[in-house]
């Protein structure tokens, strides 16, 4: 199993940028995809890009394409999402997730944390 604890959000303008953590622990989760999604108040969870843990295959969603970047730091078991350019309609709650496969549907993918809050102000 992998247990995944996401961090970083927080409340920014506008044009900023903030950079989310997810820190994975567990068993053999080094051939998982690692992905990342976003669920505003009242809209179905979506989907905003995802790797594989070894790296390569990265896809964005083409709402964030070209402003956030996934990357991974082996020595600290984390992956990060790193936003820029940020716009209200960023506002959500953000996930990541770890699951077996590349898929851009969150029922493809089994493991989840908790999730955290990024606010972008216009």
């Amino acid at each position: 199993q992998v247990q995944l604890v996401e961090s970083g959000g927080g409340l920014v303008q506008a044009g900023g940028s903030l950079r989310l953590s997810c820190a994975a622990s567990g068993r053999s989760f080094s051939n998982y995809a690692m992905g990342w999604f976003r669920q505003a108040p009242g809209k179905e969870r979506e989907f905003v890009g995802f790797m594989l843990w070894s790296g390569g295959s990265t896809y964005y969603a083409d709402s964030v394409k070209g402003r956030f970047t996934i990357s991974v730091d082996n020595d600290k078991n984390t992956v990060y999402l790193q936003m820029n350019s940020l716009r209200p309609e960023d506002t959500a709650v953000y996930h990541c997730a770890a699951g077996l496969r590349l898929a851009t549907t969150p029922e493809s993918w089994h493991y989840w944390g908790q999730g955290t809050q990024v606010t972008v102000s216009s």
